[in-house]
């Protein structure tokens, strides 16, 4: 059986968090994945804890499930929901979990799990190099723009006629005494 066929990788793409500035998936929705109970592999994964550094999995705290649990829907405590803060898993740590979780299924889960991980930073990647491009594209335009509006500017200055000297209407009057000067020249 393909991991592809197992789990469509869409379906694994929606189950993975951003916490702690980590792409994780939640213990959860890999039991689910995996076809064990989340308290199966929750003890799994504490019988084999040396395998699960703080950068393979980590507990979340009451604010980050509170978070989660507004922006999803995900069970409630009480009856039947659980006891526990979930457990986050890093990429690394559900690739650790195919070892605990010793079955062909975990195998096959995983495989599609990493795919998706794989896939979601192929699109980040992509995404990181659009915003590149586009905010190099503004930078030159935006020099483009000065440029072209310095030259309207400048065109308009010459669409202008100059301005001339408004005449005077009316009598022009010099200093007193002015008129009356010889325009002679003094020998």
């Amino acid at each position: 059986m393909s991991p592809t066929t197992l789990i469509p990788i869409e379906r694994i793409e929606q189950q993975i968090f951003l916490m702690r500035g980590q792409k994780v998936m939640l213990d959860s929705h890999l039991a689910l994945l995996y076809g064990v109970s989340t308290k199966r592999l929750n003890e799994q994964v504490r019988r084999n804890i040396s395998r699960f550094p703080n950068d393979f999995m980590f507990q979340l705290t009451r604010e980050e499930y509170e978070l989660l649990r507004s922006q999803n829907a995900t069970s409630k405590s009480g009856s039947g929901g659980r006891r526990y803060l979930p457990l986050a898993f890093t990429e690394q740590g559900v690739a650790m979990l195919s070892t605990v979780l010793n079955s062909e299924r975990a195998i096959q889960v995983n495989i599609a799990i990493m795919r998706a991980f794989v896939k979601l930073r192929e699109i980040l990647s992509t995404h990181k190099d659009l915003v590149y491009k586009l905010e190099e594209l503004e930078r030159k335009y935006e020099t483009h723009d000065k440029q072209i509006k310095s030259v309207f500017e400048a065109i308009r200055q010459l669409m202008m006629p100059p301005e001339r000297p408004k005449r005077q209407i009316g009598f022009k009057v010099d200093e007193p005494g002015a008129k009356y000067k010889s325009k002679r020249k003094k020998a």
